[in-house]
Parts: structure tokens; C-alpha cells; sequence
């Protein structure tokens, strides 16, 4: 409906050439990557665990046959010890999806509309007819993006016509509805996705989903809405990636694999502390990490490099040192 008024509404209100030139140009770079960005998120496949989150024929057998949950989580466990990553539910379950049959990784959690499990899954979204999570993350920001942009170069760019049908200094009959109508479309949908980016914003500088706003993950130190945050930069680095030029365009550029998430809040396992004194000499804070079984992507370890600790911007939060290890994340059932 934009990309038709306008240009009926074009030419009969812009007299200067070069005035129609340059709203042609800008009007269409943005209207380009709107649409680029919009295929992008819709056609965009969720990312899905792989294959080795999936229990084996033998397990699947013998984890249907069984009825008590403890044995169901005996078979669990020993499917888990060769994973690199999988969390539990605050009293200590293995994850576990019954449609997929697969263990969850982190932040991974079933849709119900898509009925498949979508890593880092933000939400199901209406607009595009798809899971929003790590494959289309990055897209769906720059959907509302340019978006926005686009709506609010035409209600700029309306808003002096606008002005002169209040004036009566617009004399086209034909224009005037089409002004009317115009500049209130596009300040009705600017509001609505301004506020819906504003807090996409927010979510990308503390490092959170949408479901996890809502229901915070839970650590072995206890649940924690904060607890992927690295800090603003390093959040945006990891939805949009480290080359700024890939930014604003829609190119997959997310760092990480989907599965594992460098954490803000790591304290070692008593065990592992003794382990660690015990085989190693006495060095100074933040010289003794390590990271989960299976290292971190290089993106993610450049996320995490020359860093004794990270800090969360906020004044109710406090500075907290890394530890040795990354924590088995905890978290709710999806």
C-alpha cells in the first residue's frame, strides 16, 4: 500500500525534479532492504539441534518402555555424557524433548507452532510466519529496522502536505485523501515498531530472549536474567558479529553455533576446586581459566579473550569475577 500511494501521491505534489529524484532513490535503497531483510526472516529455516542431541534407536526403545521418571533420567544421563553441552531443569533433569526426542542445549526450546525445537528460540512470530531464534535473529532486527525507516521517511516526507491540507493550501481533492491517509498509516505503524525495536534493543544489550525475560535462566547458583550478558559490546557481537560492515545487511553473521553461550556468572563445583588446587600452583585471580569439555567456537573465544571479568552495566548489579569453568545451565522446561 506505501510503495503504490506514494508514487500516485508523487507527482502530483513534488514539482521539483531533483526533489523527485532523491525521494525516489532514498524511498527505494530503503524499500529494498526492508524487503530483503523481510525474505530473509521469513524464509529463514529455524536452526535446529543436530543430530547428536538425539538419543539412539536403542535409547529411544528403552526410554518409551520405561515408566519411572528416575530410570527415564538414568538413560539420560548416559546419553548426556558424550554431549558436549545440555542443560537441566531446576531440580536437576536432563532436558529433554518428548516431540523431538532430543536432549535441549542451551537456550534451545520447542516451538509449538513450528513443532520442532529451535535453538535459542526468542519467540514465534506472527508477522513472518516463523520462529524467531539464532538463525533469523540478526534479520528479524534489521526487518524492523528498515522497516521503521521506511515508515518514517514517508511520514516526513508526507508531513509538509499534511500541514497544507490544514492550511487549505492544498487544492488537489485527489491528493488530499491520499495525504490523510498516507501520513496516518505510516505514523500509526512507526509507533508500533518503534516500540517493538526499542525493546529488541534492549533484549540484544543484556544479552536475553524474549522467553527469558519472561522466565529467567536458572544456574547452579540460582536463576539469573543476566547470566549470558557479557556487556553491551560483546552482546551486540554476538548477534551481529565482529566484521561492522555486515551489520546492516541481512547476511547470517552471528557468532557461536547456537548450542553453546560463553556465561557472565561461572563458579567452579567444589570438586573441581580441589582438583585445581590441588594440581596446580597458586596463580592470580583469572589466570587459571579454562572453558567447557568441548572449546568455544573462535568467534566465542574471541569474545571471551583478555578478560579477567565481565561487567553488567546497572546499579543493582554487581562485578563478577569468571571462574574455571562454565556452569551446566539449568533451566526451566519449555
Amino acid at each position: 500500500w506505501t510503495y503504490h500511494i506514494f508514487f500516485f501521491f508523487l507527482p502530483v505534489t513534488i514539482s521539483s525534479t531533483a526533489e523527485k529524484v532523491i525521494y525516489l532513490v532514498i524511498f527505494h535503497l530503503s524499500f529494498a532492504m526492508f524487503v530483503w531483510s523481510y525474505w530473509k526472516t521469513i524464509f529463514t529455516s529455524p536452526a535446529s539441534p543436530s543430530h547428536e542431541f538425539c538419543l539412539s534407536k536403542a535409547d529411544k526403545e528403552q526410554y518409551e518402555k520405561e515408566e519411572r521418571p528416575e530410570s527415564q533420567q538414568e538413560i539420560l544421563r548416559r546419553a548426556a555424557k558424550d554431549l558436549p553441552i545440555y542443560t537441566t531443569t531446576a531440580s536437576g533433569a536432563i532436558r529433554y524433548c518428548d516431540r523431538c526426542q532430543l536432549i535441549k542445549p542451551d537456550r534451545c526450546h520447542h516451538c509449538s507452532s513450528c513443532d520442532i525445537c529451535v535453538l535459542k528460540m526468542d519467540h514465534h512470530c506472527p508477522w513472518v510466519n516463523n520462529c524467531v531464534g539464532f538463525s533469523n535473529y540478526k534479520f528479524f532486527l534489521l526487518f524492523l529496522m528498515h522497516s521503521l525507516l521506511c515508515c518514517l521517511f514517508v511520514a516526513a516526507t508526507v508531513l509538509q502536505y499534511f500541514i497544507k491540507f490544514w492550511t487549505i493550501e492544498l487544492r488537489d481533492a485527489h491528493a488530499k485523501f491520499h495525504v490523510l491517509f498516507l501520513f496516518f498509516v505510516a505514523a500509526m505503524f512507526f509507533i508500533s515498531i518503534l516500540s517493538l525495536f526499542s525493546y529488541h534493543c534492549w533484549l540484544v544489550g543484556k544479552n536475553r530472549s524474549t522467553i527469558e525475560t519472561f522466565r529467567a535462566p536458572t544456574f547452579r547458583n540460582g536463576p539469573d536474567k543476566n547470566g549470558f550478558s557479557l556487556g553491551c559490546s560483546k552482546n551486540l557481537r554476538e548477534v551481529f558479529g565482529d566484521e561492522k560492515k555486515y551489520w546492516l545487511l541481512p547476511i547470517f553473521t552471528s557468532l557461536g553455533d547456537g548450542c553453546n553461550f560463553p556465561t557472565r556468572l561461572v563458579i567452579m563445583d567444589p570438586e573441581q576446586l580441589t582438583v585445581s588446587s590441588q594440581n596446580e600452583p597458586a596463580k592470580s585471580p583469572g589466570a587459571n581459566q579454562s572453558f567447557p569439555t568441548r572449546p568455544l567456537s573462535e568467534s566465542q573465544n574471541r569474545l571471551l579473550a583478555n578478560d579477567s571479568q565481565w561487567v553488567e552495566s546497572g546499579p543493582e548489579e554487581e562485578n563478577v569475577k569468571t571462574g574455571a569453568k562454565k556452569n551446566i545451565i539449568v533451566s526451566l522446561e519449555s
